[in-house]
């Protein structure tokens, strides 16, 4: 066990979270895959153009995907902790909106995709929506927090049981 001096408590150097994948690459994938299936197999798309709505709803979920990852992002520089998740985790970030929810960066990226794929009107890039849920759930999320688990040990559990993993 080392000391971490920024935030005053023990860790285990434990490697990294060991992900199935760069999270970051999930999203704009699928964003791909429901274009082509759109033009492969065509489904209707079920909010009508009429005054802008779809516009209405893909920006408003865009921004606020965008604020979301912009203080996500932020407070782990402020930190000067590593983003990526290939490199291990140098202080359990817990400020900011970290305390409101625990995966600000992966809800903005949720709410960016649901944004396009509301702009682009992709039923294809919605129903991807719950595969790409899953991936990010199981195959990262949780991967993550056994990783934050093992590395910040109660630390980490006390943050768990006081914020949320999303909302």
């Amino acid at each position: 066990m080392e000391k971490d001096p920024a935030a005053g408590q023990q860790v285990t150097d434990t490697g990294t979270a060991g992900v199935v994948g760069r999270p970051i690459l999930f999203f704009p994938a699928a964003v791909l895959v429901g274009l082509v299936l759109d033009r492969l197999l065509p489904l209707p798309f079920a909010i009508p153009e009429a005054d802008g709505v779809p516009w209405i709803v893909a920006g408003s979920l865009i921004l606020i995907g965008l604020a979301l990852f912009a203080a996500g992002v932020r407070n782990f520089s402020r930190a000067a902790t590593p983003l990526p998740t290939n490199q291990p985790a140098r202080v359990l970030v817990t400020t900011g909106i970290y305390r409101w929810t625990r995966n600000p960066i992966y809800l903005g990226f949720f709410l960016i995709y649901g944004g396009i794929g509301v702009a682009a009107q992709s039923p294809w890039v919605l129903i991807l929506t719950l595969p790409l849920a899953i991936t990010v759930r199981y195959g990262v999320v949780a991967r993550e927090e056994a990783y934050l688990e093992r590395r910040f040990g109660d630390a980490y559990l006390d943050y768990k049981q006081r914020v949320r993993r999303w909302l």
